[in-house]
């Protein structure tokens, strides 16, 4: 069987070609609704493998490739580059797949060229369109965040800079290391452990921190000298029971850690450029219809005042000159994690329903925008202080759950009782499903950042991979 693709990229073959070379861009092209993590790679080099699991590491299946058919011809001006990958071991009787970037007058030409069998390959028909179908969904979400990551990275035509980040094994901080190293950029992980403390090849770096023993490497971080620091740590708020002991972990991993980051990173010979600290959409508390921009005063509860404590632990950055922007994240869409992780099952199942008269605002954003907006935070000196990370059009849950379920083809009709969720997860859970939060990104508007994804469903078919055709 085979399976072709075009994508016009409008960067140059090189430049194409070099994305595709760097440690981030696997993690990029990998399908969110996808059960895939990367064990090993060497490179896209003759003879370099790449280890890939499918599934979970007690359940799932390791696909091993080989890679061949390297020609770099495009970086020397001297017609296309390629690169081939083969299937040794894994999910397919057969596969073999050509990457080729060729030049063109507006950027470059992406060809892929797939061949490929079925395990039970003379038994297979309706397993060939089932498969086929797959690899279409895959390609489509391929083609996207090609075409938006290399675009984003021209227009911005930034030198290479060094990015240090905490939380950088965590939702946004996995990809956005991915984004950045795509980009050319260095990371440099700010890790709890000493012996994880050491350089990991091209592009990555590491330094120790210990937030509880208030220990931060700062010889390490002069060395490295970042150019931006992005600080994402922090316990999940899902882990907030009611407990006293759960609020302390939510208001010390982010108060303690900030504030200990930005008190190294002031007494640093050569200080960052710019701190774009996490914060979230949680400081407006609960609001109702008002719309709610950067300059809405915060809100009333207990996730408004971590947020405040939050924001208020850079102040010995910002007093040492370095420019300091609090990202207030909204609800993160991505089925890699968060809300629509545990969404996506029960929509699929035709079960989607949402809470109460499903009125409370979500200030959804969809993770390629979090990435994007940070990315823009740190290379646009103009902006600092708070800056709203959500989508400009935000959706009341009914709104939300039934959107996801229409893109699935799935009804969505059931309300669930404030008194149901109040049994199931108690009265702190009862208030945030509950929880209305209007906000508009103006700052991030004002300054010209355009969201790849402003509309919902959209946002949706894309992440959950039901693009009617490689849209861009």
């Amino acid at each position: 069987m085979r399976y072709t693709s075009r994508l016009a990229v409008p960067v140059p073959a090189a430049d194409l070609f070099r994305w595709h070379e760097r440690p981030g861009a696997f993690q990029r092209l990998t399908p969110p609704w996808q059960p895939v993590s990367l064990t090993s790679h060497e490179g896209i080099r003759d003879g370099d493998r790449a280890v890939i699991r499918l599934g979970t590491r007690l359940v799932g299946l390791d696909w091993v490739a080989e890679h061949g058919g390297y020609d770099d011809a495009c970086l020397r001006g001297d017609g296309a580059c390629q690169f081939e990958d083969t299937q040794l071991s894994g999910p397919f009787g057969a596969w073999h797949h050509r990457h080729s970037m060729r030049p063109t007058a507006e950027g470059s030409i992406l060809e892929d060229d797939i061949t490929y069998e079925l395990p039970l390959a003379p038994l297979s028909g309706v397993a060939a369109g089932v498969g086929e179908a797959q690899i279409e969904r895959m390609f489509a979400y391929r083609h996207r965040i090609t075409h938006e990551d290399l675009r984003r990275h021209a227009e911005a035509g930034a030198k290479p800079m060094t990015v240090a980040i905490t939380g950088s094994s965590g939702l946004i901080g996995r990809a956005l290391t991915a984004f950045l190293q795509g980009g050319g950029h260095t990371v440099v992980r700010l890790v709890r452990r000493r012996e994880d403390a050491a350089s990991r090849g091209p592009q990555d770096e590491a330094a120790y921190w210990n937030v509880e023993a208030g220990e931060i490497d700062a010889d390490a971080l002069a060395r490295l000298a970042p150019d931006a620091v992005v600080p994402l740590a922090g316990e999940p708020v899902t882990s907030l029971d009611g407990s006293a002991e759960a609020r302390r972990r939510i208001w010390e991993s982010r108060t303690k850690g900030t504030q200990l980051l930005s008190r190294a990173l002031a007494a640093l010979p050569s200080p960052p450029r710019v701190l774009v600290s996490a914060s979230a959409s949680g400081i407006y508390g609960d609001r109702g219809d008002e719309v709610l921009t950067e300059a809405s005063p915060p809100g009333e509860g207990f996730l408004a005042e971590v947020c405040q404590a939050w924001e208020a632990s850079t102040a010995e950055a910002e007093a040492a000159g370095i420019r300091v922007v609090h990202t207030r994240i909204g609800l993160v869409a991505t089925p890699a994690g968060g809300f629509l992780q545990m969404l996506l099952p029960i929509t699929t199942l035709g079960l989607g329903g949402w809470p109460g008269a499903g009125a409370g605002y979500m200030p959804w954003i969809a993770l390629d925008d979090v990435l994007y907006a940070i990315h823009h935070a740190i290379l646009d000196d103009e902006l600092a202080g708070p800056v709203n990370l959500s989508a400009p059009a935000p959706a009341t849950s009914k709104a939300f759950v039934k959107t996801l379920a229409s893109v699935q083809n799935r009804p969505a009709v059931l309300r669930v009782p404030e008194g149901l969720l109040r049994l199931v997860g108690g009265e702190l859970v009862r208030k945030e499903a509950l929880k209305s939060v209007r906000m508009r990104p103006a700052a991030l508007l004002d300054r010209g950042f355009r969201f790849a994804t402003p509309d919902l469903r959209l946002a949706l078919a894309h992440l959950t991979g039901h693009l009617d055709s490689h849209t861009l």
